[in-house]
This record gives structure tokens, C-alpha cells and sequence, in this order.
């Protein structure tokens, strides 16, 4: 709805906010802990407010029906943000940064690499990723504690990489994995940086992300032209990418065009998943009652067999979990977006240029849609309950023409990670300082999480193929 439908008579010039300190508004308090800060606004703030982020004043979005009209109703009025200029020198102009054109060309190009048989191929792929990790967690002695975080990244990007380039990341998936380390950590601190001085070569940061970058650019670029020179696109995700045609134009994507992309689905396809996999682990530590009957669930629908695409469906309990936890630990914690012409959301005038904040973690902890927020409860997905809330109080992928690319990826990876684990070990955590949120490109455990993990299926099974005695 925009500003000359309404009765203008009835508008109001700017939401109520927090105000922040001169200059610098409420950055610094940010810092110190945005996800605490963002809850507390969850509550204090309803339907729009007003958050003074350095110079800038960003609208938070704070209601289903705010959340839907950026998202949906007048989705083509809110480009990307500026914010995602920080996100450029790792992404590019894959779709996590590009607009407009390019990016409906791009996403049209790449959608069906996240459906039907290529979806089931990569499903595959994850389950011989993930019988292979239960395989070393085998071989490590009894009791021995491990990072579970470390563990379940080495893992999310052993299945993008796989599913990405197939065979042709063997050898280089820890060169690829500490350049991918290097170039988020450079857009982490970049993120709440005022001012932001890291993309200038005074800043040791920009030199350390020109060496990753260079780094992960030669083994991109070695693996896409040999594929070209090969005439064989092969049928994994940068096949697919190599074979995408524009329909109105039949052009393919360049090289450049490639490495963006391929980058974006190296990051964005593990870094999120593997700390929304951590999290289930660690509530299901923290609430025996709810890991038994995720457990008794797995026996009844899979016993020892290796879930199937049907056996997932039938995970109904386990999967109200991981929505139950997604909603805890969004995968992306804020997404954000510019008005492009003047608007009215909630009764208040949005002028043109106004930066729009959309926070999955902000709307997940309001206490209007979701009683008692802080406490995990999975039946809170039970199809009653679902029904009785509106749609947007629940956004871990984002909504609207713009939601996650991957989702479908993302919740089949964790469905089949978890089931298979599960399956093979009981999983617990060992006495260890409390565990902080640590919110960057998505919500992580900071410092990762200890476990040790005990074997419940026999060494000598003939479900885990590939594990050692």
C-alpha cells in the first residue's frame, strides 16, 4: 500500500525507537550483544519502531502484517539494502547481494537446482557425507570430547562441496574451507563498523580478504574452466549452473557470474545449516525428554535403516523440533531492505531511501504470537497451533519472491544429519563453561559446543557401510 492511497490526514511521521546515543545511536550497544537487544525490542516495540544505527534511522519490523508487506504485499517497492555493499566482497553479485533484474535472472536460473531430481541427488550426497562423519566419530577413542561445531561445519561443507563440484574439490576442501573462514570473518566485523574502515587497504582486514579472496578465485576458476574444457557439464550444482539458459535471451551464465554464485552457495550452504544442526544437538542435550522421543520416533519410522526421502516426511515429531530450534536460532538473523518509493506500513509514512530491518530473531521472540518466548516447546509446530498463528510470526527463511533459495536444501540436510547420528550415537554434552549466542551472518555457539558421543548401532551393522571397527 503506498502513501497516496491512504487518507494522508491519519499518517504518522516516525515510529516510536530508542534514542541512542549522538553519532553512533545504539551501534554500540549492538555490539555488546545484538541479540539481546533485539529480543528486548521484540517486546518493548510492536509493529514498527525507529532504531538510530550511527547517521541512519532503520525501521525494525516488528508484526506479522509489517513483515508481510515488505516481504509480499509490496515486495517490488524494497530493494536490497546498502548493508549488503559490507556482503560484496565476499558474495559478488550472487543472489544473496544482487536486485532487480539480475537477480530474477540469476534466481529463475538457479531454482531448479533446489527441486525435484536435483534435490534428490543431493540428497544422496548428504547421506554418504554423513555416514562417512559417523565413520570417524567411530575411530575416536571412548569418551574423548570433540567440538561439536567444528564437527557438523567440517561436515555441512563436505555436502555443499560435494554437491556443488562434485569430485573436483578433492584435495582442496581445506584450502577452500579457510579462505570461505577468512572472508566471513572479514564481513563479521564489517557488519556493525562505524564508520567501516575494512574495505580501505589501511585495514589489515581488507588484505586479509584480498588473500582469501585470491585464494578461493584460483581453485573456482580452476574448477569451472576444466569443467568447460572437459564438454561434459556434469549433473551437480555447477553443472546445472553451466547449463542454465536464459529462456527469453538462451545466454548462460559468465565466469565471473559462476564464480559469484558458486561462492554463495559454498557459504550460505553450509555456514547457516551446520550452526542450525549444532543447535539441535545441543537441545536435545538439554531436554532428555524431547531427544527420547525424537529417538523413539527415528526406531519407529526408520528402525536402522538409512532414512529415506518417505521416511522424512514421517519424521513429524523430529522435524517440529528443528522448527521448534529454527525459531530459537534462526538461520539468518536479520535481513534488511530500502523503501524505493514513498510508503505507509502501520500507519506511519516510510519515505523513499528508509532502511527497513527484518529480523527472524526479532519476530520469533515476540511474546504477542509466541507465550513465553524463550522456552523450547516443538509442539508449538503441531498443525493446531500453526493454523492459529498468523504466517509471518514464523520466518527462519525469510518469505516472500525473495525467501531462501536453499531452504529445501537446508531442512532435508538436517533432517538426515540428525536421523542418522541419532541413529548412531547418544550424544552429550560435557561440563563446560555456558554456552553464549553469537550472532553474525547467522546465530552460532560462540567458542562451539563440547560433546562426547557414544555408539548405539553395533560396529559390525550393515546400515553404516562405511564404518570402521
Amino acid at each position: 500500500m503506498s502513501a497516496t492511497t491512504v487518507d494522508t490526514t491519519t499518517i504518522r511521521h516516525a515510529p516510536p525507537g530508542p534514542k541512542g546515543l549522538p553519532l553512533l545511536g545504539i551501534t554500540t550497544q549492538v555490539r555488546k550483544d545484538p541479540l539481546g537487544y533485539f529480543a528486548r525490542a521484540a517486546a518493548e516495540y510492536e509493529g514498527l519502531s525507529m532504531l538510530p544505527v550511527g547517521l541512519d534511522k532503520v525501521y525494525l519490523l516488528n508484526s506479522p502484517a509489517t513483515l508481510k508487506h515488505v516481504l509480499v504485499t509490496n515486495w517490488r517497492n524494497y530493494r536490497k539494502s546498502d548493508f549488503y555493499n559490507k556482503l560484496r566482497p565476499l558474495f559478488g553479485e550472487g543472489i544473496v547481494t544482487n536486485d532487480g533484474d539480475l537477480w530474477r535472472r540469476q534466481r529463475q536460473l538457479m531454482n531448479p537446482a533446489f527441486h525435484g531430481d536435483s534435490l534428490q541427488r543431493i540428497g544422496q550426497v548428504m547421506r554418504t557425507a554423513t555416514d562417512e562423519k559417523i565413520s570417524t566419530w567411530r575411530n575416536r577413542p571412548a569418551g574423548q570430547a570433540f567440538n561439536m561445531s567444528t564437527e557438523i561445519t567440517e561436515l555441512s561443507l563436505a555436502i555443499v562441496m560435494e554437491s556443488l563440484f562434485a569430485s573436483d574439490a578433492k584435495g582442496r576442501s581445506d584450502a577452500i574451507a579457510h579462505a570461505v573462514d577468512t572472508m566471513i570473518e572479514v564481513c563479521e566485523r564489517r557488519v556493525w563498523a562505524v564508520p567501516d574502515l575494512h574495505n580501505l587497504p589501511v585495514s589489515p582486514l581488507y588484505w586479509r580478504h584480498r588473500r582469501a579472496r585470491a585464494a578461493l578465485d584460483e581453485i573456482v576458476f580452476d574448477i569451472i574452466e576444466r569443467r568447460l574444457h572437459s564438454g561434459n557439464a556434469g549433473n551437480d550444482l555447477l553443472g546445472m549452473l553451466l547449463s542454465a539458459r536464459d529462456p527469453e535471451t538462451g545466454e548462460g551464465m559468465t565466469l565471473t557470474q559462476l564464480r559469484d554464485e558458486t561462492t554463495t552457495l559454498l557459504v550460505t550452504g553450509h555456514e547457516s545449516t551446520a550452526n542450525a544442526a549444532v543447535w539441535v544437538f545441543y537441545t536435545l542435550a538439554q531436554h532428555p525428554d524431547i531427544e527420547a522421543k525424537v529417538r523413539d520416533e527415528i526406531d519407529r519410522v526408520c528402525g536402522n535403516a538409512t532414512p529415506t526421502d518417505e521416511d522424512l516426511r514421517k519424521l513429524t515429531y523430529q522435524r517440529m523440533v528443528i522448527e521448534e530450534v529454527m525459531r530459537l536460532y534462526p538461520p539468518a538473523w536479520t535481513v534488511s531492505r530500502t523503501a524505493i518509493e514513498d510508503d505507509v506500513i502501520d500507519g506511519y509514512a516510510v519515505p523513499a531511501g528508509t532502511n527497513m530491518m527484518v529480523s527472524p530473531f526479532v519476530i520469533h521472540r515476540n511474546p504477542r504470537y509466541w507465550p513465553d518466548p524463550e522456552r523450547l516447546d516443538p509442539m508449538r509446530f503441531a498443525p493446531e497451533q500453526r493454523e492459529n498463528r498468523p504466517k509471518f510470526a514464523y520466518i527462519p527463511f525469510a518469505g516472500g519472491p525473495r525467501n531462501c533459495i536453499g531452504m529445501n536444501f537446508a531442512m532435508m540436510e538436517l533432517q538426515i544429519v540428525v536421523t542418522m547420528m541419532t541413529q548412531a550415537f547418544h550424544t552429550k554434552m560435557v561440563p563446560q563453561p555456558p554456552i553464549e549466542r553469537e550472532a553474525i551472518l547467522s546465530i552460532r555457539p560462540k567458542n562451539g559446543i563440547q560433546f562426547v558421543a557414544d555408539a548405539v548401532v553395533p560396529i559390525d551393522s550393515q546400515i553404516f557401510t562405511s564404518a570402521a571397527a
